[in-house]
């Protein structure tokens, strides 16, 4: 497991971060308008809507969100953040009830492909306003860390199951664990980057993202619970989909773009 997440940051974040910062703001638009449809897709394969008669439903729900914000810009905070709690809803369904007590059907699919199409466009809003490369490129080093501080925190020191039936290797230690070395990152990275932030708004942007990341990847696994599937596709070979490498991104980044708006 170990092994397999350095590989994966290893191959990844240099050919995203060259993505991020390189590429032109079309150029960028169009990429996450692409991993989007792909998002769709993981979506539909997941939840067994991979027929003509889901299309509509993937159109309304996803694609109008999709395009609308990616080529019509931001519209308000409210609509991200209902997807954002009708995907936590989930997690606290399956975490209750577990897979098979979540909502099956068009239900889910409704769910999944909200969740895509509303938040997805944030990566390319966050990336291409102003100061944008550089706060995306913090979220997703911050992200990194919380993912890393709970794994290492959850190995050495878990005791106390954080959401078994959603994800049944966290625990609340790791959870600890990713927002303290968060935190701690966070501090590091703006005395770097001589940032003109105060300690306190560092302090809570970093927390914030930390705790973003974490809800993000348990809403990811109890999309997969509730589909009753592993991984939401096989894009990254021995890594599963995208929405599995991009799930604890998510959350992040939408609260970073309207904290930086």
């Amino acid at each position: 497991m170990l092994r397999t997440r350095l590989l994966t940051a290893a191959v990844l974040l240099p050919a995203v971060g060259a993505l991020v910062v390189f590429a032109p703001g079309w150029f960028f638009t169009i990429f996450i308008a692409i991993a989007a449809i792909w998002g769709f897709y993981e979506v539909a394969a997941m939840t067994g809507a991979l027929h003509i008669v889901a299309i509509p439903l993937f159109a309304v729900v996803g694609g109008v969100p999709l395009f609308g914000l990616l080529y019509g810009g931001d519209v308000g905070w409210l609509v991200p953040v209902l997807v954002i709690l009708m995907m936590l809803a989930l997690v606290a369904r399956v975490a209750v009830a577990g897979g098979a007590g979540a909502s099956r059907g068009p239900r889910l699919v409704f769910i999944g492909a909200a969740y895509v199409g509303v938040l997805f466009p944030y990566f390319a809003l966050l990336r291409n306003g102003p100061g944008g490369i550089e706060m995306l490129l913090l979220v997703i080093l911050l992200v990194v860390v919380s993912d890393s501080g709970a794994y290492f925190a959850g190995m050495y020191l878990g005791r106390t199951k954080l959401a078994p039936n959603v994800s049944p290797k966290k625990t609340v230690e790791g959870a600890a664990g990713g927002l303290i070395a968060t935190m701690a990152a966070g501090l590091l990275l703006f005395e770097i980057r001589g940032g003109s932030w105060d300690t306190g708004p560092v302090l809570l942007f970093s927390a914030m993202i930390s705790l973003l990341a974490q809800l993000g990847d348990l809403a990811g696994s109890a999309l997969k619970r509730a589909a009753g599937v592993k991984d939401s596709g096989w894009i990254f070979p021995g890594h599963g989909g995208l929405l599995d490498r991009t799930c604890s991104l998510v959350f992040a980044v939408v609260f970073a773009y309207y904290w930086s708006h």
